[in-house]
């Protein structure tokens, strides 16, 4: 990385914060009869896949810590934190959305909190948290009668928390789910079937659409208030510039990319989209008033979820016709020789991810505006660089935050509307499938202690960083 001065200074008004899910830190504590997530049903039918058993059950018992959640959250100075609301949790009647008022007692109280201690609130309506028992009855997102109950229980949200939360997400990574259960087919229930992809992607799409639509009739937009989805993209690159590759990497953006981004930001689907769902019959069931609620509710800004980069490369097996169509019919996965790798997440580091993408937002969306509402780095057995204090020395993860913002402070320089960070996560937190096992967060969570909570070096780094507005990048420290 070029250096070009020993500080950068970092806008008054760029957000400094930390993300969760309720799914992943409330845990069960206070759950009623009926009131599983899809996360639920999965871990409660193959827990076994979950590394140590560790699961939703337990999380990081949010639910009755929060207070003392949000007062390291102060200790640390975020500026915002996210989470979500768990709709299976909000409601204990999803046809008529009658609303279990211990749980929304709850969010209420951690709403104030937060404001009290000068964090602000950023809420996701869904973090994958879609009822069981919807999932089961009607197929959960491929159902547009689901999508009616969606817009039931966010009017419900809206109702009782519209006058304080000002920043309010549909979705987070709206793609995810159905992606692992319908098209890879590596989690519960384990279905491989594209059609049902698509039409849950559709579905997503006209939710955010249907839910920025009630957002203004209930006039949340006069009071400050902003409505915007939180999506993934992954930032895509070709093995080399030949055209066989070019293209490879041009249709995974069409089916994993631009799926979302597009009707979200844009109004509408590309062109090419559609001619190729046509081609391999999976085109989502539609109307064209649907289609004109997408295009005339677009959202006021985006969260974006980096991680790491998608390198790809023209498909070089022969595709079998007698399985159902799969998008890496175009493409296959390229690994960049030599590449710098978080060993405990199998996940390339390339900081240079977050300035590629800012420039996509620049010149291909209309320089909407938009934040990071997720970038992090998972490391296993984190406990192995404890200090005589007992406080875990993650120079790796101020090294690793310390790149991303640098070059998304590049891209600002440069003219991205790009408005603030967010680190997953505030604080360790179970994940699919991999439990507690790669730690993220500032705030390390102690399974063997009831849970007890421990401040790691990066959360002392993010609040001098959040104090002095000023990032170092002539470190020396290194990636372990």
């Amino acid at each position: 990385m070029k250096k070009i001065m020993d500080k950068i200074k970092i806008p008054e008004d760029f957000i400094l914060g930390a993300a969760v899910s309720a799914w992943q830190t409330e845990g069960w504590s206070g759950k009623k009869e009926g009131q599983d997530s899809f996360l639920d049903l999965w871990y409660k039918n193959a827990q076994h896949v979950w590394h140590n058993g560790y699961g939703p059950a337990g999380a990081t018992d949010f639910y009755n810590r929060y207070q003392e959640d949000v007062a390291l959250m102060k200790e640390i100075g975020l500026t915002h934190f996210r989470t979500s609301i768990n709709w299976s949790r909000f409601l204990t009647d999803y046809e008529n959305a009658e609303v279990d008022e211990d749980y929304a007692n709850y969010i209420d109280n951690l709403i104030n909190v937060l404001l009290e201690n000068g964090v602000e609130p950023m809420i996701c309506l869904e973090h994958y948290e879609v009822p069981a028992v919807l999932f089961e009855q009607y197929g959960g997102w491929g159902s547009k009668h689901v999508l009616e109950l969606f817009l039931k229980y966010t009017e419900k949200v809206f109702e009782r928390y519209g006058d304080r939360v000002k920043h309010w997400f549909t979705f987070n990574e709206p793609i995810v789910i159905q992606t692992r259960v319908y098209l890879d087919a590596i989690r519960y229930p384990y279905e491989q079937n594209t059609s049902k992809w698509m039409q849950w992607n559709y579905n997503k799409a006209l939710a955010t659409a249907r839910v920025v639509k009630l957002f203004k009739e209930k006039k949340l937009d006069q009071t400050g208030a902003k409505i915007g989805v939180i999506l993934n993209p992954e930032v895509t690159y070709a093995r080399s510039s030949a055209p066989h590759d070019q293209e490879a990497a041009r249709i995974y953006d069409l089916f994993f990319n631009r799926v979302f981004l597009d009707p979200s930001i844009k109004g509408e689907y590309p062109q090419e989209l559609w001619q190729l769902m046509d081609k391999h019959n999976i085109t989502f069931d539609y109307t064209d008033a649907e289609l004109e609620i997408i295009k005339a509710n677009t959202v006021d800004y985006v969260g974006l979820n980096l991680y790491f980069p998608h390198r790809v490369q023209a498909q070089t097996a022969t595709w079998n016709d007698e399985v159902p169509f799969h998008p890496s019919y175009y493409y296959e996965k390229f690994e960049l020789p030599g590449r710098n790798m978080n060993p405990h997440r199998g996940w390339e580091i390339y900081p240079e991810i977050m300035y590629d993408m800012a420039m996509r937002m620049k010149n291909e969306y209309g320089n909407i505006e938009w934040f990071i509402a997720e970038n992090g780095m998972g490391v296993e057995n984190e406990h192995r660089f404890k200090d005589e204090t007992n406080i875990i020395q993650d120079d790796y993860r101020i090294t690793f935050i310390r790149d991303h913002i640098y070059q998304l402070l590049r891209a600002v320089a440069d003219g991205a509307n790009c408005r603030g960070y967010m680190l997953w996560a505030y604080s360790d937190n179970v994940s699919p499938m991999n439990a507690f096992k790669n730690r993220y967060g500032l705030v390390e969570i102690n399974l063997a202690d009831n849970r007890n909570r421990k401040l790691k070096k990066s959360a002392y780094w993010y609040r001098d960083l959040i104090h002095s507005r000023l990032l170092d990048i002539d470190s020396e420290q290194v990636y372990k």
